[in-house]
């Protein structure tokens, strides 16, 4: 069972995601909560994943993030965001974020990304993908290309899996590899590309490949 606490400043938004959450047999929301209480309830609670909104009056979701940072018991931690600004991301990704979903993902989308999360995947909601790589340019990241150069040809094989939002173990399946291997090469890509998450890393990964421009 994946235990889940869900933090967001509006109770509708919090009721209807423990609403879809809870109708999945193997997720549990464990609490629904404001960004007031949410560092002592997720303390309290030790779920797996949290679903944290961004922005919040009372704390924002980046102040609670950053309480969480140095906790032994630190849950995988997914930002909710409206995603109108991408001002707030490199704080988060440093602090360990280690995924962003737009509020109006699909409910049928939801549980599936919180499994990820809960698996060690990466998560991207397509609208925050799209504002995070590229910047709205084709072109590829200079800085991304060079550190990718630094890694080896299989490295590269589970670096490019990483966007995908899979598992080690489903990594090693598509690769043939086990999954201690994929978590040695992971370890490895991470200290490679000076990253300490494999969000950052996939972000890396998608921005040193080229883009068709957009209009």
């Amino acid at each position: 069972m994946i235990r889940v606490v869900v933090v967001d400043d509006e109770a509708l938004v919090r009721s209807g995601f423990e609403l879809i959450l809870g109708a999945a047999p193997d997720i549990q929301v464990v609490a629904a909560v404001d960004g007031g209480v949410a560092v002592d309830t997720i303390r309290r609670e030790r779920p797996d994943v949290v679903l944290l909104d961004i922005r919040m009056p009372e704390r924002s979701g980046l102040d609670i993030l950053g309480d969480l940072r140095h906790d032994t018991h630190r849950p995988v931690i997914g930002i909710l965001t409206t995603f109108d600004t991408d001002e707030y991301i490199a704080r988060a990704l440093h602090d360990g974020a280690a995924g962003f979903l737009v509020k109006d993902t699909a409910p049928e989308n939801l549980a599936a990304m919180v499994r990820t999360l809960a698996a060690g995947g990466v998560v991207l909601s397509p609208q925050v993908s799209r504002t995070l790589v590229d910047g709205y340019t084709g072109a590829p990241d200079h800085d991304a290309v060079r550190r990718i150069a630094l890694l080896t040809d299989r490295e590269r094989d589970v670096l490019a899996c990483l966007p995908t939002g899979q598992s080690n173990a489903e990594i090693g399946r598509r690769l043939h590899l086990s999954g201690a291997t994929v978590k040695d090469h992971v370890s490895a890509i991470l200290s490679k590309l000076s990253v300490s998450t494999r969000l950052e890393a996939a972000l890396i990964s998608e921005r040193a490949r080229p883009r068709r421009r957009r209009a």
